[in-house]
């Protein structure tokens, strides 16, 4: 049996997950070092996936949910966390000229 297919619109749900971008832009307005920006991405998408789950499994409604009905999607979270990190960072370093 072939997996359900994921519809695009829910995969761009779990990029733009609120506590995903605010942890991971200010994790990366923190990060003095570009390699930082790393940390700080993975740190954003550990919250952000704990945070959808526990508010998945209290039955209240979330944009990006996780939980047995709902996929995870962990690859589209992983490079969203990366690039609102790094915006995070760029916008520290334009912001100080």
């Amino acid at each position: 049996m072939a997996p359900p297919v994921i519809p695009l619109s829910v995969w761009l749900l779990g990029a733009f997950d609120p506590v995903l971008i605010v942890i991971a832009v200010w994790l990366g307005w923190k990060a003095d070092q570009i390699g930082k920006v790393f940390i700080a991405a993975i740190a954003a998408l550990a919250v952000s996936v704990i945070t959808s789950w526990l508010i998945h499994s209290i039955g209240l409604p979330w944009i990006a949910p996780i939980g047995q009905d709902a996929p995870t999607l962990l690859p589209i979270r992983s490079v969203a966390a990366v690039v609102w990190a790094l915006v995070g960072y760029f916008a520290r370093r334009w912001s100080k000229r």
